[in-house]
């Protein structure tokens, strides 16, 4: 039978008809691990009771009404997250590309208002996934995201990953802000080390512009800190955010400071659906959880387990992996195989896995894995290991 969904991935065969913290359940009944959380999306695992009963409790009293009126869940859930980040401002989206749209806009409004109408440039970094709308692919310029879809939207700039030098070199009088990832995820796993984001902040605070953060698959807890740029000690202007924040609703948010909010004046942006009651309830039950510092705590500790087996994970398959990198629970695999040979050979010892590029495979979590299931998925990821290398091997 063909399907009707438009044909833009290419999917497992694999039909999950439930979910129970962090397992997923298969319609023939098998039990799978899930490392990949809906791609950093089930910060709390599936079917978490808070959220649950936060989704719930809403939707018996009220769905949406639109940004017309105000909206009490969603002040609610904007005075958590000022309280626990740098930011003095929210705007709600329903995803992290449509976090990216703002924050681009956000940045150029704010030179606009400034008199510097011809700041418009933003720097952006090879490896870097932004989201797959217009500015989203702009940003990230590879040529997998732009090619077919000119004319590419204009302003980016981009620059090697990790070079100082051409960074520096790339900033002019028109450039605006600096857009980065703390740990790039599609990318494959890289994480900046925290001296070279205080430098990116000390350059952005020397030449007068903003720094620009996408933490949708690195913050919420995901590095052990609420947001992963705090292990550096530093703050950006702008941050985009998504993924866990609705631990699994449509969900998303862009925070920024006042200074750096101050062109947003009504009319300059908007959404149908953004900050609706439904999704900023269950986003307000996510944060009320993962911003606890003894539950950032177990995540750290939780990391520390994961990380040390996968090290012994790597040094009993050296045909399979090279490594293991990452920061707390956002952890990628270096193979030696194809990333997605290896995500398929662990859906047969019902693991879930993500590939990513530079033959990254991810591992993604939910925050409150417990022990046994870090240790029951390590086990399962030795099983895929074993099958590769036997299934290499000739008769």
């Amino acid at each position: 039978m063909t399907s009707s969904v438009l044909q833009t991935y290419n999917r497992a065969p694999l039909h999950f008809v439930k979910g129970e913290g962090t397992w997923l359940i298969e319609e023939d009944g098998r039990r799978f691990l899930d490392l990949g959380s809906g791609i950093a999306v089930n910060a709390l695992g599936h079917a978490h009771p808070d959220l649950v009963a936060a989704l719930t409790q809403q939707a018996s009293q009220l769905w949406h009404v639109s940004n017309l009126y105000e909206i009490p869940q969603q002040e609610a859930l904007a005075t958590a997250l000022t309280d626990n980040s740098f930011a003095d401002r929210v705007f709600f989206t329903n995803s992290g590309t449509e976090a990216c749209e703002l924050a681009v806009k956000m940045a150029r409004k704010y030179w606009y208002d400034k008199g510097q109408p011809d700041k418009v440039d933003i720097i952006t970094f090879s490896g870097s996934f932004h989201g797959r709308s217009s500015a989203g692919i702009a940003a990230a310029g590879s040529e997998k995201m732009v090619k077919g879809f000119g004319p590419i939207l204009e302003g980016f700039v981009h620059v090697p990953w990790g070079d100082h030098d051409a960074f520096t070199a790339a900033i002019t009088d028109t450039t605006a802000a600096v857009l980065i990832e703390p740990v790039q995820g599609e990318g494959g796993i890289r994480p900046l080390p925290d001296q070279c984001l205080k430098g990116l902040r000390d350059i952005c605070d020397e030449k007068g512009i903003l720094l620009v953060l996408d933490e949708v698959q690195c913050g919420v807890g995901r590095t052990g800190k609420l947001f992963a740029h705090e292990w550096a000690g530093i703050a950006p202007d702008i941050m985009m955010v998504a993924k866990g924040i609705g631990g699994g609703f449509p969900l998303g948010a862009v925070l920024a400071t006042e200074d750096a909010a101050s062109g947003m004046t009504v009319g300059t942006h908007g959404s149908t659906y953004g900050g609706n009651p439904l999704g900023c309830a269950v986003g307000k039950a996510v944060i009320d959880r993962v911003a606890d510092p003894a539950f950032l705590d177990g995540v750290n500790a939780r990391a520390g387990r994961l990380r040390q087996k996968l090290e012994s994970l790597v040094a009993s398959h050296p045909d399979i992996f090279e490594g293991v990198r990452g920061a707390g629970l956002m952890l990628g695999l270096k193979t030696k195989v194809a990333p997605t040979d290896f995500v398929q050979a662990g859906y047969a010892a019902e693991v879930i896995t993500v590939p990513a590029a530079d033959n990254i495979v991810r591992l993604l979590p939910p925050l409150n894995i417990t022990d046994a299931e870090i240790d029951e998925a390590v086990a399962r990821l030795d099983r895929a290991a074993t099958q590769m290398t036997a299934a290499s091997q000739p008769e």
